[in-house]
């Protein structure tokens, strides 16, 4: 069972600090090999949603305002689940619960993410649809996706 809090950054403790950018640096740079600026001067905007299983940290995203990822809509961004809890089907449910929480903040809206070419197909399976070129970002294939408010 999953536990989930949303929060704002200043409302985020040291330790859950610590512990989201310790888990993001664990999937994005060790276990991706890409070497990028993970702290990018967008937390300080977002809200954060962490996710607990046993007390301990296992999904985590950040719900982006329209206007700091993208102009015209909010963002879902960071989504990294802990290899410790891979297999269980959650990052679906990581994504499900990450798009109600950003309804429930923002209202119903458009919802533009940038994704792992790779998770495409996975991004389409909640409604997502392709919206941009390949490009590159930090050494990974990426595409800009879209999903349209219902």
């Amino acid at each position: 069972m999953i536990s989930w809090t949303l929060k704002k950054f200043e409302e985020l403790s040291l330790h859950e600090l610590y512990e989201l950018l310790r888990l993001r640096t664990e999937v994005f740079v060790v276990e991706q090999n890409c070497v990028f600026q993970d702290m990018d001067d967008k937390d300080h905007y977002c809200y954060h949603l962490l996710g607990r299983k046993d007390d301990k940290l296992v999904a985590y995203t950040r719900i982006v305002p329209e206007g700091i990822s993208y102009p015209d809509a909010p963002s879902i961004g960071r989504v990294v689940t802990s290899p410790s809890a891979r297999g269980e089907g959650l990052g679906r449910i990581l994504m499900e619960e990450s798009i109600k929480e950003l309804f429930r903040v923002y209202g119903r809206s458009t919802i533009r993410i940038g994704a792992q070419l790779y998770l495409k197909k996975f991004y389409e399976s909640l409604g997502f649809e392709q919206s941009s070129a390949v490009y590159d970002e930090d050494g990974i294939e990426h595409i800009e996706m879209i999903r349209a408010s219902v």
